[in-house]
């Protein structure tokens, strides 16, 4: 799954794609590149952004949220000149909005991916089930302008996994099938530095949910933490090879989707990774 920001403040991109024109083009580029999967996202939620939960905006004070209005304005336009250029590409909306995801199914996209897990707009389980579509739900503790103050936590591993299997069952209680809902223990959306390792090492456990799993590690701070030299992290364009590793490991650990901003090397590790798995698989 490569990703495409259509926004001007991403931790990953700044920014550069946020012409239409430019997202476009990158979204081709990746699928060249052999991502079976574009995420088209209009709005960042990046750390200490704004979001919007039902009729309100959290994080008083904070810039203001994306409305769906632009958010619409943004994506809308992508996922239909995707779509009309290549029509066999499978397409992903990033975004928690009942009416921006009803929008983009519209224009062609057949994957909601919400990183609030249906829970911030009161509309959105139902309108996921009435289109029909995949769905991705992430973890995320709190929101983005809440994570610096996010007390400790015991065991990150088992709340993932208590929290997730809760909301899986949230969807399916509103009509969303099981077969179409895809689990992402949400790497850095809440989770300090050191609660993000365990819960790589320890992704395996969270099979137990039954469902498929997704893993969006690429160039995330705790990746930049661990490449920390001269009491600095890591920039964000220096976490690429790091980046690879952790995707590796979640790869080792069962993980079916790799979320990615980087196409080429993701997919080159993971072709190399898959080999070496089948062939221990044949050798038992």
């Amino acid at each position: 799954m490569g990703v495409v920001n259509v926004t001007p403040d991403s931790f990953s991109d700044g920014g550069r794609y946020f012409e239409h024109e430019r997202a476009i083009g990158h979204a081709l580029r990746m699928l060249d590149e052999g991502a079976d999967i574009v995420d088209v996202g209009g709005e960042s939620t990046r750390p200490g952004a704004a979001v919007s939960v039902g009729e309100e905006s959290s994080g008083a004070g904070a810039k203001s949220p994306v409305s769906a209005d632009e958010e619409l304005r943004r994506v809308v336009p992508v996922i239909k000149q995707v779509k009309s250029k290549r029509p066999e590409a499978v397409v992903s909306i990033d975004t928690y909005k009942a009416r921006v995801a009803e929008a983009a199914v519209g224009a062609g996209a057949e994957i909601v991916n919400d990183v609030s897990a249906l829970r911030w707009d009161p509309k959105m389980a139902a309108t996921v089930a009435r289109l029909g579509c995949g769905v991705v739900l992430m973890h995320m503790r709190g929101r983005p302008e809440e994570w610096r103050n996010l007390g400790p936590v015991d065991d990150i591993v088992a709340l993932v996994a208590r929290e997730l299997d809760e909301w899986g069952e949230n969807a399916m209680q509103n009509g969303i099938g099981r077969t179409r809902m895809v689990m992402d223990p949400g790497f850095g959306f809440g989770k300090n530095f050191e609660q993000n390792y365990p819960l790589l090492e320890r992704l395996e456990e969270l099979h137990a949910l039954g469902y498929p799993l997704l893993a969006g590690t690429s160039k995330k701070s705790f990746v930049g933490r661990a490449l920390r030299g001269d009491g600095k992290d890591a920039a964000v364009d220096e976490r690429i090879f790091g980046t690879v590793a952790t995707e590796v490991l979640a790869i080792v650990k069962g993980v079916h989707v790799i979320r990615t901003h980087e196409v080429r090397a993701s997919l080159d590790a993971a072709r190399v990774t898959d080999a070496i798995l089948a062939t221990a698989v044949d050798e038992r």
